[in-house]
């Protein structure tokens, strides 16, 4: 009998553990996140007070792609953790003029508060309802990367040959993307798919990132046009 207790104790405690893991995995990537983005944040701000300018499209890929590559290779240790700063340090810096270009609108201060409205309702909704309904979004995967790497390339033809219509089409698709990716990366955490905080909040970041760029362009060309 104590055997049989025992056996059942052992099973009920091994499955347990991949779903504990996974919820530290979801707590620490939201902890990490959440710093990671106030810290953005500030650099933001203090980049448009300062009126700082916009380091140019070259430079954000380099240091971006450079400061991602920096992060992958230390996600293990925890230089990752000041990696990650840096990265999004950087891209809170390069988001300064942005916002402050909008700002300069009519009506900028509606457009910014909208699109940060819309980015923070998005994520959290989408990321409540791939946890609450525990669905495997591990399909999406294959078809988020195809997406990523042709709007990305679609967006760097916007902005080297400065067609509006392309640019407009692929902060729609930025959109759209970003909230797949935020399905997928939330599902590959539950799921075990991903058990590296580090990796995963740059992820969220990024969906983060390009979703409040793509809304804010779109919101302000919606509001050029009135």
């Amino acid at each position: 009998m104590k055997a049989a207790e025992t056996l059942v104790a052992t099973r009920t405690a091994g499955a347990l553990t991949p779903a504990l893991s996974a919820n530290r995995v979801l707590r620490n990537t939201y902890w990490l996140l959440s710093l990671t983005l106030l810290a953005s944040a500030g650099t933001a701000a203090a980049a448009a007070a300062l009126q700082l300018p916009h380091p140019g499209i070259l430079i954000t890929l380099a240091g971006y792609f450079g400061l991602l590559f920096l992060t992958v290779r230390l996600r293990n240790s925890a230089w990752g953790l000041a990696s990650v700063f840096a990265l999004t340090g950087f891209m809170g810096y390069t988001l300064g003029p942005i916002v402050s270009h909008y700002l300069a609108m009519p009506n900028g201060h509606q457009v910014v508060m909208m699109a940060m409205g819309g980015t923070a309702a998005i994520f959290l909704g989408l990321s409540a309802y791939a946890t609450a309904s525990r669905r495997d979004f591990s399909f999406m995967g294959g078809f988020l990367m195809a997406g990523i790497i042709v709007a990305f390339l679609a967006g760097l033809g916007a902005i080297f040959f400065a067609v509006p219509a392309l640019a407009l089409t692929v902060s729609t698709a930025f959109v759209l993307l970003m909230a797949g990716l935020i399905l997928y990366q939330t599902s590959q955490i539950i799921h075990g798919g991903e058990t590296n905080y580090i990796m995963a909040t740059v992820t969220l970041y990024v969906s983060i990132y390009n979703l409040f760029t793509s809304l804010l362009h779109l919101l302000g060309v919606f509001n050029s046009n009135e």
